[in-house]
C-alpha cells in the first residue's frame, strides 16, 4: 500500500507515542519503508484532537506491558491508542480510531487492513465533494485476535503459569504474536500434567495443590482483566 499511496502523490508516516530513539529503532528492526515519528508528548495527537480530525484514546503506561521487554519503555504521557488519518491538501479522505475493549484485545486487534483502507481512500479521492470523510466505524479487518479468555491463558503460558506476561516486542525483529503457537503448545503440556497427576498421585495432595495455584492464577488473570478493561465513550 506504501508505494501505491506514493505513486499517486501521497506519503505514509508512522507516529508513535515512544520517543524518537525508539520509533527510529522500530523502523529499523522491522525494516519499515515509511518514516516512523516520535511523538512522547502528544503534540501531533493533539493537533489532531484539537483541529477536530481524530480523537485518539490514551491510556497511562503501566508495569504489566513494560515490564518484561529487552529495553526501556518511555511514555512520559501514557500511549495513544491506533489511529489511521489521511488526509489531502483540502479534507480527510479517511479516518479511523480504536476503541479499547477486551473483544479487541485492549486495542491489539480489530484494525483496518490495508487493502480496505486503501480502498477507501481511493474511494474519497474520486469523490470531487470537499467534504471531510466521517470517521469509519465499521472496518474491515482479518485481525479479529482470539477470544478474550483464550488471551488470558496464553498471557498466563507466556509466564509460566505463575503471572501474566505480555507479548511485547523485544528489539530482535520477531513480531512477538509469533509466540503464540509456542504458547498454545505449553497450555497442552500444562494441561496434560495435571491430569496425570489426577492420574498417579494421591487425590488430596493433587487438590492442595491446584487450590494453592488458583489463588496465585486468579491473582494474574484480575490483572490482565483490569489491564484491558473495556472502554466507554460518551
Amino acid at each position: 500500500m506504501v508505494e501505491a499511496i506514493r505513486a499517486a502523490g501521497g506519503e505514509v508516516y508512522g507516529i508513535t507515542s515512544e520517543p524518537q530513539a525508539l520509533a527510529s529503532r522500530a523502523q529499523e528492526d522491522w525494516q519499515l519503508s515509511f518514516q516512523c515519528v516520535g511523538d512522547p508528548h502528544q503534540e501531533i495527537a493533539n493537533l489532531a484532537r484539537e483541529n477536530g480530525m481524530l480523537d485518539l484514546g490514551v491510556a497511562e503506561s503501566n508495569e504489566f506491558i513494560s515490564r518484561d521487554t529487552a529495553f526501556e519503555i518511555s511514555h512520559p504521557k501514557g500511549f495513544y491508542q491506533p489511529g489511521v488519518l489521511a488526509l489531502s491538501a483540502e479534507r480527510i479522505l479517511y479516518r479511523w480510531q480504536s476503541i479499547p475493549t477486551r473483544e479487541n484485545i485492549g486495542g491489539a486487534a480489530g484494525r483496518p487492513s490495508e487493502s480496505y483502507v486503501w480502498e477507501k481512500i481511493q474511494g474519497a479521492l474520486g469523490d470531487d465533494s470537499s467534504v471531510n470523510i466521517d470517521l469509519d466505524e465499521s472496518t474491515f479487518t482479518n485481525d479479529k485476535g482470539p477470544p478474550f479468555l483464550l488471551f488470558v491463558i496464553l498471557l498466563m503460558a507466556h509466564g509460566w503459569f505463575l503471572r501474566p506476561r505480555a507479548f511485547t516486542y523485544q528489539g530482535d525483529g520477531i513480531d512477538p504474536m509469533r509466540r503464540i503457537p509456542k504458547m498454545m503448545g505449553r497450555v497442552g503440556i500444562f494441561v496434560a500434567c495435571w491430569i496425570t497427576a489426577f492420574a498417579l498421585l494421591p487425590l488430596p495432595w493433587v487438590m492442595s495443590t491446584l487450590a494453592l495455584y488458583l489463588m496465585i492464577a486468579v491473582l494474574g488473570i484480575r490483572k490482565v482483566y483490569t489491564t484491558f478493561a473495556n472502554e466507554v465513550r460518551g
